[in-house]
């Protein structure tokens, strides 16, 4: 099973890279609609990304460096859970300014991951795990490895796709 994880992730983070390397600076901030989720420097020159505690409705189309943000957000705390260390909240978690660095940011992710899933064992994905669901959920560490090949896969699609509208309207 712990093979099977790995491949998994390996499909997902391909399609991911497929996007990264096709994207161009200028696609990270585009804005697809009026009501918009995206990236912002603040008065010290840190990009902070829009960001509510309860979802807003409508939600609020992403650009692709919210989606980049969104990433580095949750993937950091995956890792920080995996081992066993303090998530930071949101507002804690900057963007790193401008697309390839953003994008690197996502491949040192994607190193740092391969790392966990290189270690795992059968005994450990069956552990308890409280991330991103809290502890109450009753889910175990393979439902947190599992879920981050999901949301990753969602997240590249949607870069994808944004890419793809931007270069369609161009």
């Amino acid at each position: 099973m712990i093979d099977e994880i790995r491949r998994q992730f390996e499909l997902g983070w391909g399609l991911t890279e497929l996007h990264l390397a096709s994207l161009v600076e200028a696609d990270f901030l585009w804005e697809p609609a009026e009501l918009c989720w995206t990236v912002r420097p603040d008065s010290g020159g840190r990009w902070r990304a829009d960001f509510a505690e309860v979802e807003p409705d409508p939600v609020p189309v992403p650009t692709i460096a919210w989606l980049t943000w969104h990433i580095d957000y949750w993937w950091s705390a995956a890792l920080a859970s995996m081992r066993a260390r303090p998530l930071r909240a949101p507002t804690e978690v900057l963007w790193p300014g401008n697309g390839p660095a953003a994008a690197a940011r996502l491949r040192t992710l994607a190193a740092q991951w391969r790392e966990v899933l290189a270690a795992i064992t059968v005994e450990r994905l069956a552990e308890p795990a409280a991330f991103p669901w809290g502890i109450a959920e009753n889910r175990a560490v393979a439902d947190t490895v599992l879920w981050v090949t999901v949301e990753l896969t969602k997240n590249a699609a949607e870069i994808g796709q944004l890419r793809l509208l931007r270069a369609a309207r161009a």
